[in-house]
């Protein structure tokens, strides 16, 4: 019985992954009859590349995915994209963040608000003066 499933490469803590065709009793990275595409978690955006003429061919003989396969294949013929890792912020990295979104937001309303009459009469006062006092 074949399977498609992960063969694992890379080095410790970069992780790497073959999507192969193997027999179903063989170990995890033993001999494959076929690569199919790879997959690379760790790259930001995620890669997965699949050779779905292939996989279907496959699917058809009778090899059976694994649920991971099944689930990452889905999602690559759908086009929806991997969500975006995030990092996690400390509590002043948070409030920073926080104290920028809150200026630029500031910043934007001030910009958009129409200048008002009373705040434009004192600005004509004075250039009425200084041309008076030219005189």
């Amino acid at each position: 019985m074949l399977k498609i499933k992960l063969a694992r490469f890379g080095k410790s803590n970069q992780p790497h992954y073959r999507i192969v065709v193997i027999e179903g009793k063989s170990k995890r990275d033993g001999q494959y009859v076929e690569n199919l595409g790879h997959y690379a978690p760790t790259e930001m955006p995620k890669i997965l590349e699949v050779n779905a003429e292939s996989y279907a061919a496959w699917v058809k003989k009778g090899a059976q995915p694994t649920e991971t396969v099944k689930s990452l294949v889905e999602r690559f013929n759908s086009g929806t994209p991997f969500p975006e890792r995030t990092k996690k912020l400390s509590k002043k990295a948070k409030a920073k963040q926080a104290e920028a979104a809150k200026a630029a937001e500031e910043a934007k309303a001030a910009a958009q608000a129409p200048e008002t009459p009373a705040e434009s009469a004192p600005a004509e006062a004075a250039a009425t003066e200084a041309t008076t006092e030219s005189k």
